[in-house]
């Protein structure tokens, strides 16, 4: 009951490019896409940022 058939993802699309237009749509789309690629790549910088961070902890201290 709760997926969406095939059916309302043609509606979906169609009440989409009734609202906002054919020339809008791909523009709309280009600036996700951009975004989830910024997003991608910030995470990524903090997956590894936390990593060294866990590794520099791990890390055996050596005293003089």
């Amino acid at each position: 009951m709760g997926a969406l058939s095939p059916t309302h993802w043609a509606i979906v699309a169609v009440v989409l490019l009734v609202l906002f237009g054919s020339k809008k749509l791909p523009d709309a789309a280009r600036g996700l896409g951009r975004s989830m690629r910024i997003l991608k790549s910030e995470v990524g910088e903090l997956q590894a940022d936390t990593d060294l961070a866990l590794d520099s902890e791990l890390a055996p201290s050596k005293k003089y």
